[in-house]
Order: structure tokens, then sequence, then C-alpha cells
């Protein structure tokens, strides 16, 4: 997979930068969000949901995911991720593995800060190599 095209990647990082702004975070006050490509070239987004009984939250990669495969989408073909400030992070193990499950080794994950331009990438191999597969 090559890098995405700058108009998709503008489009990805606007819903992500939206959906935080929706995070349901009161206990950290971390707001994360995260933009999906799928193969139709439809764009999901979702946000993480915290819970008071902390196992239970659900991070915004995990959002976004499940709201491609409601919307229809089967596979990731790029996702973003955008916390707070001028923070750049990488998807927490469950969700390297969630991301594997639904794309290709070399898919790219992209990484941006709320504010500014800074934005890394890596693929989901680099990532999660050797990942589990059924």
């Amino acid at each position: 997979m090559t890098d995405a095209p700058l108009p998709v990647l503008t489009r990805l990082l606007e819903a992500a930068r939206a959906a935080r702004l929706n995070a349901h975070a009161p206990y950290s006050k971390f707001r994360v969000g995260a933009a999906v490509l799928d193969e139709n070239g439809t764009i999901s987004a979702g946000c993480n949901m915290e819970n008071a009984a902390y196992p239970l939250g659900t991070c915004a990669e995990a959002v976004a995911l499940g709201a491609m495969v409601a919307s229809g989408g089967r596979e990731c073909r790029a996702i973003l991720i955008v916390a707070g400030g001028d923070t750049l992070i990488t998807p927490c193990g469950g969700c390297r593995q969630r991301i594997a499950e639904l794309a290709v080794p070399a898919t790219r994950i992209y990484c941006a800060a709320a504010e500014g331009d800074a934005i890394s990438q890596v693929t989901v191999d680099d990532l999660l190599p050797n990942s589990f597969r059924l």
C-alpha cells in the first residue's frame, strides 16, 4: 500500500480531529479520535469512550473500525489517530491486533497531533510484526 493521497489524508485528519472533540473521557481527560479509510473510499470515525469500570473503556480505533464494519466496509486501507495537543500516539496492543484483522501488513497507520501539522506514519507490520491470524 502506498501513502494516502494528500486530499484523503486531509479528510482523515479532519474526521479524526472532529471525532476527538466528542470523546467521553471524564476520568483521564485524554481525548483520542480516529478515522478509517475503507476499500470503498468511505471514511468512518470514532472517539474513545471511558467507563468508570476502566477495562470496559473503548479506544477510538476500535470505535472507528466498528463504524467502518457497520457501514459495510471490510478492509481498512488507512487509519489516522489523533490525541491532544502536539502529542503523537500509536495504537495500543489490542487496537494493533484489531487493525491487523481488517488490514494488510502494509496498511498505513498515521499518527497526528490535534494541533499543528505533525504526522508520523508506520505500517501495520511495523507495529505488529507476525500478528496473530486465524
